[in-house]
């Protein structure tokens, strides 16, 4: 197929450059090479374009550095968390245990390094069956229609008003020494409900746009509309609620885990907390056991709210052109806060020439 471009501005164009050009397009018939689809890298990097921000970055920095903290506590704790020496008792810290000792002589440090493992396994696990349930009741119940729909989110409900803390005091009661794994469970089962709300709305708004309709239309399955064509536009939706289910499964185990309904054989920051209450640590101004525990309940809060503030400006259209405005005031030099915009004059020589 031939096209020939006329070129309307001979003044701008270059000299050896001719009125018309032929450019030759191949068509799809005569060899053409078919467009390339993205490669994988590329679909992988727009899936997780909602964590680009530096408040995101920032977050997953930090959770990532107590990810690895959980994962290779064996190697980095100095001691084991249990082993007792008498002769170092409520003992400052020091060359030989960096963050002091309990009122038993075992190392702090040692306990919060394993004790970060509870944390994260407790969090993530219950994080990823309470996403998995919420997707699960939250996308069907917004997509179908009747009683169905009505029945799921019914269900819901029910769950919204169920109190956990007497839920895991009842576990705690049945189970002499409930696993870790146990108590994620119980934690993921009753932390769905939000999430399932959330992305129901959110899907009964997707199910009446066009691209639904035109795969209804051709016959497309349930699983593949589901999967293909919303599950794409929920994934920020679904990004946070698991970093919130993350906050609160890790919020729900150390409150649990301090005011002594989880036993203190589980190793977490809460239940060193607790023993360092019941030892009177608050009391008598041992910081260096009851501290640290805090400041790492409180640093992965941080990183999970910052987790959560760059998904939202990936969210929210108003955030996200904030934010970008933001930054190129920036790197301009100029005050993000001020609300007046600041007027160049012109040099006193350019009035002069151009009066």
């Amino acid at each position: 197929m031939d096209t020939t471009i006329v070129d309307e501005s001979p003044a701008r164009r270059p000299a050896h450059t001719p009125a018309t050009a032929t450019v030759r397009t191949p068509s799809p018939g005569n060899g053409a090479t078919p467009r390339r689809k993205p490669p994988f890298w590329s679909k992988l990097g727009s899936a997780f374009a909602m964590f680009r921000n530096r408040k995101s970055v920032t977050g997953l920095a930090i959770l990532g550095f107590f990810v690895l903290v959980a994962i290779f506590a064996d190697v980095l704790a100095p001691y084991s968390p249990t082993k007792v020496d008498n002769t170092a008792r409520f003992q400052p810290p020091s060359a030989a245990h960096w963050l002091g000792t309990t009122h038993i002589g075992e190392d702090v440090l040692s306990q919060v390094i394993h004790g970060t493992r509870g944390v994260i396994v407790v969090g993530f696990l219950a994080a990823i069956i309470a996403t998995v349930i919420a997707i699960v009741i939250g996308v069907m119940s917004g997509y179908l229609r009747g009683w169905r729909s009505e029945g799921l989110s019914a269900l819901t409900n029910v769950f919204l008003v169920i109190p956990g803390i007497p839920l895991i005091i009842i576990v705690a009661t049945i189970v002499e020494d409930p696993p870790l794994i146990l108590i994620a469970t119980v934690l993921g089962l009753i932390g769905w409900a939000w999430g399932a709300r959330v992305l129901r709305a959110q899907t009964m708004s997707l199910r009446s746009r066009d691209f639904v309709q035109a795969a209804r239309a051709n016959g497309e399955p349930l699983r593949r509309i589901i999967t293909v064509e919303m599950l794409p536009n929920l994934m920020a939706l679904i990004a946070a609620s698991f970093v919130g289910t993350v906050t609160a499964a890790i919020i729900g185990l150390t409150t649990l885990s301090y005011i002594g309904i989880i036993p203190v054989t589980t190793y977490n920051w809460g239940t060193i907390l607790n023993w360092a209450s019941a030892q009177g640590a608050f009391r008598q101004g041992q910081w260096w056991w009851f501290l640290p525990p805090g400041l790492c309940i409180a640093a992965i809060g941080v990183a999970l709210s910052l987790i959560n503030f760059g998904i939202d400006e990936y969210v929210n259209p108003r955030l996200r052109s904030a934010g970008e405005r933001a930054r190129a005031l920036k790197k301009k030099g100029m005050n993000v806060n001020d609300t007046v915009t600041a007027v160049r004059t012109a040099p006193e020589t350019s009035r002069q020439e151009n009066p």
